[in-house]
């Protein structure tokens, strides 16, 4: 295996190619290159939750996979986008089990998900970033930053809709609220809710 690259994770974007569909954007902890990973609706949300710290009334697949992990007494080290075929990413979980390491397949977008729960890092190798990377030049560092500005950031994934009405409550009302989008799972409202809340903090 090639040498292993730290990544972190830059933003989302709605993806292009088909509806639904977000670009996970990683980009190299000390350096200038950049991988998209086309991800799903749902693995993009689980992602963002997680970022913007919050709660759901009832645990997530990957919340569920964590509590697991802690109950049986595994720990997981690292995650691993390890290959690239057919314009396919694949991932490792790499676990511990009693000093015992145990590698677990899995789509780059759930490892991902599930790496945030542990707080631990993400890496690839130099031919994948080799293969699938977008190399930031220094002359193309202002279309670079352009580039970024259009990458939303993992809140916008879970953005509700229309909200322009939400100035009109009260933070009670909005709290009220909050609570509510969270009991009925409505991780967009209750983004949108809270996003309202900090604006006037």
């Amino acid at each position: 295996m090639s040498d292993k690259v730290k990544m972190e994770i830059l933003g989302l974007s709605t993806g292009q190619a088909q509806s639904g569909s977000f670009a996970l954007v990683l980009g190299e902890f000390e350096g200038k290159r950049r991988l998209p990973i086309i991800i799903g609706m749902f693995e993009a949300q689980a992602i963002a939750i997680e970022i913007e710290s919050i709660t759901p009334n009832r645990p997530m697949t990957h919340d569920l996979f964590k509590s697991f992990a802690y109950h049986f007494d595994f720990q997981v080290k690292e995650i691993l986008i390890s290959d690239l075929k057919e314009g396919v990413f694949f991932a490792k979980l790499i676990c511990d089990k009693e000093g015992k390491s145990v590698e677990i397949d899995s789509r780059p977008s759930d490892a991902i998900a599930i790496g945030l729960r542990f707080g631990i890092d993400i890496f690839t190798t130099d031919q994948i970033l080799n293969e699938a990377a977008v190399v930031i030049s220094e002359e193309g560092e202002e279309e670079d930053m352009d580039l970024m500005k259009k990458i939303k950031k993992p809140t916008e994934v879970v953005k509700n809709k229309p909200s322009s009405k939400l100035g009109d409550f009260s933070p009670e009302k909005l709290n009220e609220l909050l609570n509510k989008a969270l009991e009925d799972e409505d991780y967009e409202r209750a983004a949108a809710l809270r996003d309202e809340l900090n604006r006037r903090n």
